[in-house]
C-alpha cells in the first residue's frame, strides 16, 4: 500500500524517472493526492487524437475528471504496464502497454503505447501519449 502524501512532503524524489514512476503508481492505485505531487498545477496533458479521450487537458483536476474518471467509467482493470524507461535529462519516454476490459462490450484490450514527459522542478509539466487507438476502439465496438 502506498502512503497518502501531500505537496509539501519533502521526501518525494525530484528525479525525472522517479517522478514519472510515482504518477504511474498513484494512478494505478487511485491515489490522486499522490498523483498530484508528480504533476504541475499548469500541466499540459495530451492524449492522442483518435484515442477515445483524445485531446489536451491543462490542469490536474481536468486530467482527473476528463481522463482518469472517464477511463474508470468505461473500462474494468485498466492497467498501464510501464515496461521501459528512456531518460534524457528532463525528458522521459516510457514504452508501455495498456490492458483493460471494456465494460459495455466485455471485450479485452491490449494496446501498445509510448508516453513522453517533461519534468521540471520535480513535477510533470508536459505529457504526450502515442497509442494504437485502433486496438482500443476495436474493444469498444460490438
Amino acid at each position: 500500500m502506498i502512503p497518502q502524501t501531500n505537496d509539501t512532503d519533502q521526501s518525494l524524489s525530484s528525479n525525472p524517472r522517479e517522478v514519472v514512476r510515482r504518477q504511474y503508481t498513484a494512478s494505478a492505485t487511485g491515489d490522486m493526492d499522490l498523483w498530484r505531487t508528480a504533476v504541475a498545477a499548469d500541466v499540459e496533458w495530451t492524449e492522442t487524437p483518435g484515442f477515445p479521450l483524445g485531446g489536451t487537458y491543462r490542469t490536474p483536476n481536468d486530467v482527473i475528471a476528463r481522463m482518469f474518471e472517464q477511463l474508470a467509467a468505461a473500462w474494468d482493470d485498466w492497467v498501464t504496464h510501464d515496461d521501459t524507461y528512456i531518460v534524457d535529462g528532463e525528458r522521459v519516454a516510457v514504452l508501455a502497454r495498456y490492458t483493460a476490459v471494456n465494460k459495455a462490450t466485455s471485450k479485452p484490450m491490449e494496446a501498445r503505447v509510448t508516453h513522453t514527459f517533461i519534468i521540471r522542478s520535480g513535477q510533470i509539466v508536459r505529457f504526450e501519449q502515442y497509442v494504437d487507438s485502433a486496438s482500443v476502439r476495436d474493444a469498444m465496438n460490438t
